[in-house]
Formats: C-alpha cells, sequence, structure tokens
C-alpha cells in the first residue's frame, strides 16, 4: 500500500488564527474573572452534590416506588408498572447510584437552562433588536459539536461535574429560548390587543394572557432541554461528570461491553422516563385541557 504524499501547497488566502483569538479570550477571562468562576463552581458543585447525597441517602427500593407512584399518577398504570420494573432493572443492575449521580446532573443544568431560556426566549418575543442578536447565537450553539464544549469549561473548572455542568447548560439552552420565543409569537394578536384594550399593563399582559397560551409550546421547550441535558451529561462523563456517563467512558475506553451496555440501558430507562413525565405537564396545562373540552364539545 502506497505512503500517502502531502497535498502541496496552494496559494490562497492567508490563514486567519481564529482558534488562537479563541484561546487568548479564554485565558484572559481565566486570569481575570477567576474569583466569579469559583464562585460559580462552589454554587454548582454544591447544588449537584447535595441532591446526589439526597437520592442516594435513600433506599433504592424506597425511590423505585416513588418514581413508579408518580408515573402511575402522571400516566396511568402501564407507565407506573414500567417505571417500577425499568428502575428495578437499574437497581438490580447495580447502576442506580450512578443513575441518581446522572439525574443530579440533569435536574440541576435543566432548572438553570430553564432559568435562563423562559425569561430569555420571552425577550427575544417582544423585542425585535434582541431577537436579531440572540438567534445567530442560538444558531451557533446548535451546530457547534458537543465535544467543543468541554475544552473552554475544562480551562474554567477544571474536571469534575461543575464542566459537565455548564456544558450541559450551554448545549441544552437553546430549545428553551426558540420554543419560548415560538410560543410567544403564536399567541393570537387579537386575544392580546383585547387586554391592552381592557387596561391590562404590559406585565400583566404577558402573565395572564401570552405566558398561560404559550405554555404548550413552552413545556414542549422544557422537554427538549431535558433529553439534551441528558445526552450532553453522558459526553460531559469524558470530563469526570459522574454518573452513567462516567461508566460508558470507563467502558468505551477498557472495552466492557457487559458494563456499557448496562450503563447504556440505564441511560435509556431515565431517558424515556422523563420524556414521559415531562410530555405530560404539557398535556395537563390549562389551555391544552380547554382544547381537549373544546374538542369534545365541539
Amino acid at each position: 500500500m502506497r505512503d500517502l504524499l502531502p497535498l502541496p501547497a496552494q496559494p490562497g488566502l492567508p490563514r486567519v488564527p481564529v482558534g488562537d483569538w479563541f484561546a487568548a479570550a479564554v485565558d484572559w477571562l481565566n486570569d481575570n474573572v477567576g474569583p466569579v468562576f469559583d464562585t460559580i463552581d462552589l454554587v454548582l458543585r454544591s447544588a449537584v452534590t447535595g441532591l446526589s447525597a439526597a437520592l442516594a441517602s435513600l433506599p433504592a427500593l424506597a425511590v423505585v416506588l416513588v418514581f413508579a407512584a408518580l408515573g402511575w399518577w402522571l400516566r396511568g398504570w402501564r407507565f407506573g408498572l414500567f417505571s417500577l420494573v425499568g428502575f428495578g432493572l437499574v437497581a438490580s443492575m447495580q447502576e442506580f447510584p450512578a443513575a441518581m449521580q446522572t439525574l443530579s446532573l440533569v435536574l440541576v443544568a435543566t432548572a438553570i437552562s430553564i432559568a435562563i431560556g423562559i425569561p430569555l426566549g420571552v425577550l427575544v418575543a417582544r423585542n425585535s433588536g434582541v431577537s436579531a442578536v440572540v438567534r445567530p447565537v442560538l444558531d451557533l450553539m446548535q451546530t457547534m459539536p458537543a465535544f467543543v464544549y468541554l475544552v473552554p469549561v475544562i480551562v474554567f473548572f477544571n474536571i469534575g461535574e461543575v464542566p459537565g455542568v455548564v456544558a450541559t447548560v450551554i448545549f441544552s439552552l437553546p430549545p428553551g429560548v426558540r420554543l419560548t420565543e415560538l410560543g410567544i409569537r403564536q399567541v393570537d394578536r387579537e386575544v392580546v390587543e383585547a387586554g391592552e384594550a381592557f387596561g391590562a399593563p404590559p406585565l400583566k399582559v404577558l402573565t395572564g394572557i401570552q405566558l398561560p397560551l404559550a405554555m404548550p409550546s413552552i413545556m414542549a421547550g422544557v422537554n427538549q432541554v431535558i433529553m439534551l441535558a441528558l445526552s450532553m451529561v453522558v459526553i460531559a462523563g469524558m470530563v469526570g461528570a459522574p454518573g452513567l456517563g462516567s461508566d460508558i467512558y470507563e467502558a468505551v475506553t477498557r472495552v466492557q461491553l457487559a458494563q456499557g451496555f448496562e450503563a447504556g440501558i440505564a441511560v435509556v430507562i431515565l431517558a424515556v422516563y422523563l420524556d414521559r413525565v415531562t410530555a405530560v405537564l404539557s398535556d395537563r396545562s390549562p389551555v391544552a385541557r380547554a382544547e381537549r373540552r373544546a374538542a369534545k364539545t365541539g
């Protein structure tokens, strides 16, 4: 087999060192905004560690029964039975502690993403100037490969759960912003004008009309945020984030087929559970209930 020859140099434009500029910016932030990153590290580490410790302190069987009861209450006995069997299988595979660590990372990252994404989505929907600035940034965040997010956060926060949470927030934020914006923009303009005609101030129009009517779209965004957060948390296992991602990464590096398959099954069960639970919350919104009543009476 012939050795590949190096490609000859081609005349063209000079190299633009965009990557070097980005690395210099990251170094500058690390040198000058270090205390801020230390505070973020402390808060996130405490939140994840505290939630993981709380979940781990309970007997696995008790947590499984709680998940099953919640699934039964939200979606009926079939989903409750699935939750019981699924999480029982996770516990029997000795993956339950790792699954609870992953769940803690997902919940913390999702809470941060929602706290940022919904207000930002409202602002983008109500201000065209902000929308023109934010949309390209969201496009960049969605198209950037997930592994790229891990590089700068390691510089800021070293390894562990904190870089995993930060990278997960960045990766999962765009759907929350976009679907919140979409829901606000899809609210019937005549309904908004009716509220304004009755003298409702802008904040009251937002909280009393636009947000309730946009709730199905917002909850769909929350669902997508959770799903993306779970997928990124697994990838974040490469940088030392604990949980199922760490187990999968270890299985890949050591070619441990059994360990990788069991951790993968645990991820699937957790993903299905979170997806179904958040989907039913959207179905139970006041707007969704009103639409179902209107369909029945119509």
